[in-house]
């Protein structure tokens, strides 16, 4: 079923054609002119447009270019009584996909519509794979993402995420970095009415806030300098499917504003534009702070919280459900083990309580990354203690060590969210203490304290995504100390070459 627009200034045809397509399921909406049917493709969406071609005031071919303007991919057939070359050529010149000569039977009508429907969804398509090998952290989702583990935890995560899946409010995923929140928003979208519609990610960090507005909402060709082609935005791109805007927090005030909007009344303007155009997208929105205390600090806007708090999921970290630990690390080996082309591999039981006893600030992308690592180095069919013990040995970054204590002990020294409606966050009873990582180090004493240093600079690093500047920060350096900290360790081969 598509929506298909039909403009002809005799009534009898536009009725004609619009009960042939109505016929089959598809959803028409008729224009009696050209200024009504550029009024109509400015409110809403359109899979198709077929337009008369001689009509007073503006005929199909001046509809023809104004439509290319408003959306070069909509195709658009011509319908015409005067089947000259001439005008068949100017149609195509101007980008027409099809040309049909009045009268015409139903099933020619059909037939073509039927062409031109599959030429469009194969343009989008293309669209959204173009927009996924973007570098500004925008994917697309074809593949199932599977949530792991049977622990009480994940039992009662997928459980809600059940729940979830079966709406079509906006939702919040929060949770610390690693934790699983991007694979969660995929799971809800896969598991939703949505399911075979697109599903984009846009990574809101990664952007400035000029380029964030136009990969959201679009821009006008010369609506700004290098602007020099229509662009449609990410809301346009998902009609129909999600949208996951990862770290939310980290958009502009002026970005939130809009993107209140939308969520309020469902309709946006792309950049440079001053038409609104409705929009149908489910949204879901990622966070690793806590934002009731970003609002409480002005940070960000109380009502867009609100608006995106409709139904909050946190995601447990890892530490809280350790006992999914096993059932992780077979996945993720047999997922190398495929990637690779070589035999399954698996992890010795010391090696897996040794796992047990980290704190596991990188959470489950942590995880991942250690079974890829062991997988690669080891050439036996069995993961030693020994080979990921050093790995697990880094002294935790100053940035992880509120999360790693108590949830209840964290709500009594960080700034508690209660001030706020709407908190995601619950107070607990305090865990079992246990010792940290740091001490079990210095009471080990296998490391020396220059190697403790590198290890809590390139977990640093690691968990700022390599951003250097908030890493020296939270290290309590400069940028240049910290670069000539990297460039002595490169040259020693003690640490990554990408770092």
């Amino acid at each position: 079923m598509s929506t298909i627009l039909v403009v002809d200034d005799k009534e009898m045809m536009r009725d004609s054609v619009a009960t042939t397509l109505s016929r089959k399921n598809h959803t028409v909406v008729t224009a009696h002119d050209a200024k009504m049917a550029i009024e109509k493709l400015g409110q809403r969406p359109f899979d198709l447009v077929i337009t008369d071609l001689q009509m007073p005031q503006m005929d199909g071919i001046e509809l023809l270019s104004e439509t290319r303007r408003i959306d070069e991919q909509l195709p658009v057939i011509v319908m015409t009584a005067y089947g000259t070359v001439d005008s068949a050529v100017a149609a195509m010149k101007r980008g027409a996909y099809d040309y049909i000569t009045k009268p015409f039977s139903g099933d020619a009508l059909l037939a073509t519509v039927q062409r031109a429907l599959e030429h469009s969804r194969l343009m989008k398509e293309n669209s959204i794979l173009r927009a996924a090998a973007t570098p500004a952290g925008i994917r697309s989702c074809k593949n199932n993402h599977e949530l792991i583990g049977e622990s009480p935890t994940m039992s009662q995560l997928q459980h809600r995420l059940a729940r979830l899946a079966d709406s079509h409010g906006t939702v919040l995923i929060s949770g610390e970095s690693g934790s699983g929140k991007e694979v969660a928003a995929r799971w809800i979208h896969e598991q939703s009415p949505r399911a075979s519609m697109p599903f984009l990610a846009l990574n809101c960090a990664a952007l400035s806030t000029s380029l964030l507005e136009s990969e959201l909402f679009g821009h006008e060709k010369g609506a700004f300098t290098g602007a020099d082609r229509l662009r449609k935005g990410r809301f346009e791109l998902a009609e129909g499917g999600t949208l996951l805007l990862d770290e939310i927090s980290e958009i502009a005030p002026e970005i939130q504003a809009k993107l209140l909007r939308v969520l309020q009344e469902r309709s946006y303007e792309r950049v440079g534009s001053s038409v609104s155009r409705s929009v149908d997208v489910r949204v879901i929105a990622t966070t690793n702070r806590n934002l009731p205390a970003e609002v409480a600090k002005g940070a960000f806007r109380q009502d867009l919280y609100f608006r995106l708090n409709v139904l909050p999921l946190v995601m447990p970290p890892l530490r809280e459900h350790l006992d999914d630990l096993p059932a992780l690390i077979s996945y993720f080996l047999a997922q190398v083990s495929l990637r690779e082309g070589k035999p399954i591999k698996t992890m010795e039981g010391a090696a897996i309580d040794r796992m047990r006893m980290y704190a596991w600030p990188g959470n489950v992308r942590e995880l991942q990354n250690i079974c890829e690592r062991a997988a690669v180095l080891t050439p036996d069919p069995v993961i030693a203690a020994a080979l990921i013990a050093p790995w697990l040995n880094a002294t935790i970054p100053a940035a992880y060590i509120p999360m790693s204590r108590p949830l209840a002990e964290r709500s009594r020294i960080d700034p508690g969210p209660a001030s706020l409606p709407g908190s995601m966050i619950e107070v607990t009873d305090p865990a079992p203490s246990q010792p940290s990582e740091l001490q079990a180090i210095i009471c080990d004493g296998k490391l020396r304290l220059e190697d403790i240093e590198r290890q809590v600079i390139i977990a640093t690093i690691e968990h700022n995504r390599g951003h250097r500047q908030r890493s020296a920060a939270a290290l309590g350096i400069g940028v240049r100390t910290l670069g000539l900290k990297l460039k002595k360790w490169k040259q020693q081969q003690l640490v990554a070459a990408t770092l």
